[in-house]
């Protein structure tokens, strides 16, 4: 494994622990100071309703129907283990609520599948009521097969337990290849819950729930900020977060320009899709630059790339080497016939089979006594790259 592919890695996992999981390792520590105890317990209750009230209110002004859903499902979760009903009912059917609220696409709150969600949740309530009734399904759901030394840690019985596993492996897999802040927020509200089902003390539970419900609260702020900053195709930080990037330049610095060869005729011959396939690819091969390069999608088929303390002649290695492995990517279109999965026994280069050559033009620019503005180092990056363009395209000027 390459350095590059190393801190890849590591961004990956810190960013599955950042904010959400902080919260939560921050909830743990509290709560296992003795000489906090008593004023958590005294401000248990104030500080979930607290979170539960800010959450309903921003779920209501971004619409996020599946947050206030969340939010519920955690306030009735408490409601039920502080009222004495089934505790092994609620943590059967919390991972399930958290998992499909995860998974399934957001809808509005007043359609038809936004309230049969609603009802669904509402008609929960009486399941863990029957269930705290039925000693046949009460004595189900308190099975233990799993010896008990051997899971010390919790007390829920196995079919609650399963669930939360199933759960909690599905949400850290979508977490893993599919990585954003609603998924991230709801693997940890999951780990959070499960934390509050095997709290011993009532104001322990209540503070747990109350921490699952920040993360929600969180995750939903970290969405709206992605959306605003991040572009939506590539992924890469998008043009605001570039401005943002630029004014908190200063020192020495490298700001490079580039632009997709002939992308207009890539568009007109295969048409937006295939155009589209193309921008994904350039964006992830210059999001792994190499030499503290950070990726931005500046517009259209144009990107910009940020080397902090860098110079020009520190960089020029790191795009060569971006330029190339651009050059050597290759796209093969096949027939409008194909099928929508790729046949196990196809072979490369099959009849019919078009590639497609990506290429990149790169200008590069840093600040001068004649332009030691960003703004002024970005225009001069973007002249530099209008010369790579006459000059033959595929390039890199300076």
């Amino acid at each position: 494994m390459d350095w590059n592919t190393e801190s890849t890695a590591a961004r990956k996992l810190v960013a599955l622990f950042v904010p959400e999981g902080l919260l939560l390792i921050a909830a743990v520590v509290l709560l296992h100071v003795d000489s906090l105890q008593e004023p958590l317990a005294a401000v248990a209750q104030i500080a979930a309703y607290g979170v539960f009230l800010v959450g309903a209110l921003l779920a209501w002004r971004f619409h996020r129907n599946e947050l206030l859903l969340a939010l519920v499902v955690l306030a009735l979760a408490n409601l039920g283990f502080a009222s004495g009903a089934s505790g092994q009912a609620i943590a059967f059917l919390l991972p399930f609520n958290l998992l499909l609220l995860a998974l399934l696409p957001e809808r509005g709150f007043l359609t038809p599948i936004g309230i049969a969600r609603w009802v669904a949740v509402l008609l929960q309530i009486p399941l863990v009521v029957l269930a705290g009734r039925s000693e046949r399904l009460g004595a189900l759901l308190d099975t233990h097969l799993l010896p008990q030394p051997e899971v010390p840690w919790t007390g829920l019985g196995d079919v609650a337990l399963a669930a939360t596993v199933a759960a909690f492996v599905v949400l850290l897999t979508r977490a893993l290849f599919r990585p954003d802040a609603t998924g991230r927020g709801f693997l940890w509200v999951l780990v959070t819950a499960f934390l509050a089902a095997n709290a011993g003390a009532p104001y322990a539970r209540t503070l747990y729930f109350a921490a699952a419900g920040l993360i929600l609260v969180v995750a939903v702020i970290e969405t709206s900020y992605s959306m605003a900053y991040r572009d939506g195709l590539t992924g890469l930080p998008a043009r605001r977060a570039l401005d943002e990037a630029l004014r908190r330049l200063g020192g020495k610095y490298t700001v490079a320009m580039a632009d997709v060869d002939h992308f207009k005729r890539l568009n007109d011959d295969y048409g937006h899709d295939v155009g589209d396939q193309v921008l994904r690819m350039v964006a992830a091969k210059l999001e792994r630059v190499s030499g503290g390069g950070r990726a931005f999608r500046y517009g259209g088929e144009e990107f910009a790339i940020l080397f902090p303390r860098k110079s020009v002649e520190d960089v020029l290695l790191f795009l060569e080497s971006a330029r190339q492995e651009i050059e050597d990517t290759r796209f093969k279109l096949r027939g409008p016939n194909r099928p929508r999965r790729k046949p196990k026994d196809a072979r490369k280069g099959g009849r019919g089979a078009k590639r497609v050559n990506v290429t990149v033009s790169i200008g590069v620019a840093e600040p001068t006594g004649r332009q030691a503005n960003p703004l002024e180092v970005v225009d001069a990056a973007d002249q530099a790259l209008y010369r790579a363009k006459q000059a033959g395209r595929n390039r890199i000027e300076t």
